[in-house]
């Protein structure tokens, strides 16, 4: 029996009960359907087989969840962090306990590739690791004396958030934003995306297992125009955390205005690999290859544009068309594919669109520029050549296995066209030359760079954009900035006077 056979039999055990009872919503100690008993069926983008109905929630059940999460707050807000620390880090050993069955359910509902989700299930315990520890420092402050006062500052948790997740690597992100949102001492209602429900059920499962109490993390299921428009209405809701595209987010903020909801976004980016010529050019083809075909460039940090220099850019493409014709396109569950389906049909629509798009610019597709045929929503790795740096596949996030690449005499040009689109979240920048590297970096639009390397996270550095690539970061104590609220007392320390008035 192949490896492939073999998980596809785990598979279906690990699913076995989904398809018989469904997806159900948390709210407090219940798994329960919608209210209104309504539910949306979920498929695989493998095969586009049924894997399980989904409770499709509205805005009845999103005020039960946060009404729940609103009479759980005081005790968990007031829990001995060291508890809080305790219950994190066993959610933690359960997510590694059930790794696998958690890798092999993200890859049939997301079309993820196994070598990569077998990863990305470990990173989310390793989520929670990192800020259970951090619980204990959640509250800490500074004192700030001055001639009259004993200033003392103290964080507090912020109240119940909403937290939405996007369907690409859902499990991992998913940890990424619960795991400081509960060590900060806030309760929680998550929507996960509609597209990739299952890991988020597993999640909550595991939540329960560990011990954390009913009503600090509730699950709604739904979509976003219902369930998703009523948790960033909701007024018992005090933040939003969210994860997808920049007009989404855009729109979130016009729904939370009327209760001032605060809001933190991980939003849509056109990321540029720059590759000068006294790059190590081995090193920054692998490099600009795994962070745009690697997980099927669904990704907000993928180098979605190569900026390479003029006099390098023949030698360099020819092995990048050589490389890219090489990536196997397969079933998710081999161990050999790099990359599987696309999450959707009217996602795998929207990237094959680009081809059409990049040949009436004048782009040169390369590599692929077509789907695959067939059941799934497969597409070939794609690349296009020529490209200019006002065409649309220049400009526009297309959030699949496409690279664009774009060619530059000097460095000023690099800059120019590495800044020249709306988005700012990262930027890898390749190059010997250390001077240029400190002078490059420190104008180039984004939130987070990266020189002569990949994306290689480090929990405790921000993470987060610029432009329409978000608001606010995540990592380390930036979590807890958006998370809780500064809180300042002054002590007074003498008989200094006081303004008399009416006396």
């Amino acid at each position: 029996m192949t490896t492939l056979q073999q998980n596809l039999e785990k598979l279906e055990s690990h699913l076995a009960h989904f398809r018989e009872h469904g997806i159900l919503n948390q709210i407090g100690d219940e798994a329960r359907p919608a209210i209104s008993g309504a539910t949306f069926d979920n498929h695989s983008p493998v095969d586009e087989s049924f894997i399980c109905k989904v409770a499709k929630s509205g805005a009845e059940d999103v005020d039960a969840a946060a009404k729940a999460a609103k009479e759980a707050f005081p005790a968990w807000r007031d829990i001995d962090p060291a508890n809080r620390k305790k219950i994190l880090h066993r959610i933690a050993d359960r997510i590694v306990a059930r790794a696998e069955e958690i890798a092999l359910a993200e890859c049939w509902d997301t079309g993820q590739a196994h070598r990569y989700m077998s990863k990305a299930a470990l990173r989310g315990a390793e989520n929670f690791r990192f800020f259970a520890d951090k619980a204990l420092s959640a509250r800490d402050g500074q004192v700030l004396p001055s001639a009259t006062l004993m200033n003392v500052t103290t964080r507090v948790p912020i109240g119940p958030v909403g937290i939405i997740t996007p369907w690409n690597t859902p499990f991992m992100l998913s940890t990424w934003k619960i795991a400081p949102a509960l060590a900060a001492g806030c309760t929680v209602v998550h929507k996960p995306a509609e597209f990739s429900p299952v890991t988020a059920r597993i999640l909550m499962d595991i939540a329960e297992e560990a011990g954390l109490p009913a009503g600090v993390w509730n699950l709604v299921n739904g979509f976003g125009e219902e369930a998703g428009k009523a948790l960033t209405e909701h007024p018992d809701i005090k933040a939003i955390a969210f994860v997808g595209e920049s007009k989404t987010g855009s729109m979130i903020m016009k729904q939370g205005a009327d209760t001032l909801k605060r809001v933190h976004f991980e939003l849509g980016g056109k990321n540029p690999v720059i590759v000068f010529d006294d790059a190590d050019l081995d090193r920054a083809l692998d490099a600009a290859i795994f962070m745009i075909y690697s997980l099927n460039g669904e990704r907000c940090t993928s180098s979605s544009r190569l900026l390479v220099q003029e006099n390098i850019a023949e030698e360099f493409q020819k092995k990048l068309v050589e490389r890219v014709n090489r990536i196997k396109v397969g079933h998710p569950l081999d161990p050999s594919t790099e990359i599987g389906p696309l999450i959707h049909k009217t996602h795998l629509d929207k990237v094959t669109s680009y081809f059409d798009i990049a040949k009436a610019d004048g782009a040169t597709i390369a590599v692929g520029g077509e789907a695959i045929e067939g059941k799934g929503h497969f597409v070939k790795p794609t690349l296009f050549t020529d490209a200019k740096p006002a065409m649309r596949v220049a400009q526009e996030e297309i959030f699949g296995p496409v690279l664009t690449a774009i060619t530059f005499k000097d460095e000023d040009e690099a800059l120019e066209i590495a800044n020249g689109v709306q988005y700012g979240l990262t930027g890898y920048v390749w190059t010997n030359d250390l001077t240029r590297a400190l002078r490059f970096t420190s104008k180039l639009e984004a939130g987070m760079i990266w020189v002569n390397s990949e994306n290689v996270r480090h929990l405790p550095t921000p993470f987060g954009g610029v432009k329409a690539s978000g608001i606010g970061r995540d990592g380390g104590d930036w979590s807890f900035e958006f998370y809780m609220e500064q809180k300042h007392v002054g002590f007074a320390t003498g008989q200094h006077h006081i303004p008399q008035l009416g006396k």
